[in-house]
């Protein structure tokens, strides 16, 4: 982060100092909330949370080089004691950004949006310095975090939101103010939450109504909820997808045979190809969304084809890919699970095991409120119409619900069986897995499907799953 004495965190966070025998230290960073992040001249944040009090940790880190640490209440070593230490770190946040200079790009959707803003951070590295979410650190905590990792030569601050109601995105963006705001969907993500697609609809574009005059609103032009908040910013507004009428646009869509898509990308200043080293169809409209925000940001077509071509996986269990060495393909896609999600999960599974014989180990998706037997239900039945060789629903109710629409599907009840628990399903697969076949894994992330694949690539304790 950029350089910051005691004093000034005092002046801009509201707090008071307490065994602080010199305010003009400096803090370098970064600024962390787990103490194993301590480095010299950290401000460390002391949250106190269900299991974990972070005050307990404020002697150990500052024996590790904290300059200070922000808290709730004095804790013996030097500290900036604030009432609220979320509000404070979100007000440090805010001061950062404001004196960085840099042009924040800010997304948000029900799905796709780490995928994309991993594929804009790498678009715009190589145009300038790019700070970026990592993971899916898109909270009221994750996001004033990454934004305090930024430094002078930050040129590009890309930031995901998320929101689980109405407000926090309106929250989230007056903590880091936007000049670009990019809506990727509105889906059913959280949908027991929201209450429905439109009270959805209505919290992701808190997002284009934070956007000033000269910014820039970059909009799904294939999703109507999504195009009708143009009507909600004084900003430009930039259209991507595969319609005709949006301004970034993608012609000539296909899968290669290994399932990765590749595609005409069109934007104002010309036109290029690109073949991208992800997984999956969908990813079309995350790159499209990628090259919206690039392209306002004064890069040329060939230069974002280049880099969308480039272009990988930064963040763990999306579309992760691992060939073994006997020919068998697992896809670890268990980050986490919604309805659009798995049905393009599901899609890209089809494309990559065409002529192979293919597996879906599926669990629940969660937060889907009265939608839950309808959504899973129907991701069931989308399995054996994709002709996926055999679901495994994995757990509890939620999982015999996918079983029992894979099953009403079929046509002899072969085509999906259900098991207890991601062990059971690591003990069926390697029973009956064989050269060539294709594995994808995939559900809500409170499951915890990714043990499953990790099982069956060796790459988790001693290749087996962990116990939950």
């Amino acid at each position: 982060m950029i350089a910051l004495s005691l004093a000034e965190i005092v002046s801009v966070v509201g707090g008071q100092t307490h065994d602080i025998p010199d305010p003009s230290v400096q803090v370098t960073g970064p600024v962390v909330r787990d103490s194993r992040e301590v480095r010299d001249g950290s401000l460390f944040v002391a949250f106190v949370g269900e299991r974990v009090d972070g005050h307990d940790f404020a002697a150990q880190v500052i024996e590790a080089g904290a300059a200070a640490v922000l808290a709730s209440r004095p804790v013996g070593v030097p500290a900036i004691v604030v009432d609220d230490v979320q509000a404070a770190l979100g007000a440090l946040a805010r001061h950062v950004v404001r004196r960085l200079g840099a042009t924040l790009v800010a997304l948000t959707g029900s799905a796709g949006k780490t995928s994309t803003k991993d594929l804009i951070a790498q678009v715009l590295m190589r145009h300038a310095p790019t700070v970026f979410t990592p993971q899916s650190l898109n909270n009221e905590i994750g996001l004033p975090l990454t934004a305090l990792t930024a430094t002078e030569e930050t040129r590009f601050l890309v930031l995901e939101m998320g929101a689980r109601g109405l407000g926090h995105i309106r929250y989230l963006t007056e903590l880091t103010p936007p000049r670009i705001g990019l809506v990727l969907n509105v889906g059913t993500a959280h949908i027991g939450e929201f209450g429905g697609r439109e009270q959805i609809a209505q919290a992701k574009g808190e997002m284009v109504e934070a956007l000033p005059e000269d910014g820039a609103a970059i909009l799904n032009a294939d999703d109507p909820l999504v195009r009708a908040m143009a009507s909600r910013t004084k900003a430009k507004v930039v259209l991507f997808g595969e319609s005709a009428e949006a301004d970034v646009r993608a012609e000539n869509v296909r899968l290669t045979d290994s399932g990765q898509p590749s595609f005409r990308l069109h934007t104002p200043s010309g036109a290029s190809d690109v073949t991208m080293r992800l997984y999956g169809e969908h990813h079309v409209s995350n790159a499209l969304a990628a090259a919206a925000v690039a392209h306002e940001l004064g890069m040329s077509a060939s230069e974002i084809a280049t880099a969308l071509s480039e272009a990988g996986s930064l963040s763990r269990w999306r579309m992760e890919v691992t060939e073994r060495p006997d020919g068998v393909t697992i896809v670890n896609d268990a980050y986490n699970a919604n309805p659009e999600s798995m049905r393009a999960a599901l899609r890209a599974l089809a494309a990559m095991g065409k002529g192979r014989r293919t597996w879906a180990v599926l669990g629940k998706m969660a937060e889907l409120g009265d939608e839950a037997l309808a959504e899973h239900d129907a991701v069931g039945r989308l399995a054996v119409r994709l002709n996926v060789g055999k679901l495994v629903a994995v757990g509890g109710v939620e999982a015999s619900w996918l079983q029992l629409g894979a099953y009403n599907e079929g046509s002899w009840g072969e085509e999906s069986v259900h098991v207890s628990d991601a062990q059971a399903a690591v003990d069926l697969l390697r029973s009956e897995l064989r050269p060539g076949d294709v594995v994808l894994v995939k559900a809500s992330r409170s499951v915890g499907l990714e043990s499953v694949a990790e099982a069956l690539t060796g790459t988790g304790a001693e290749g087996e799953v962990a116990a939950r």
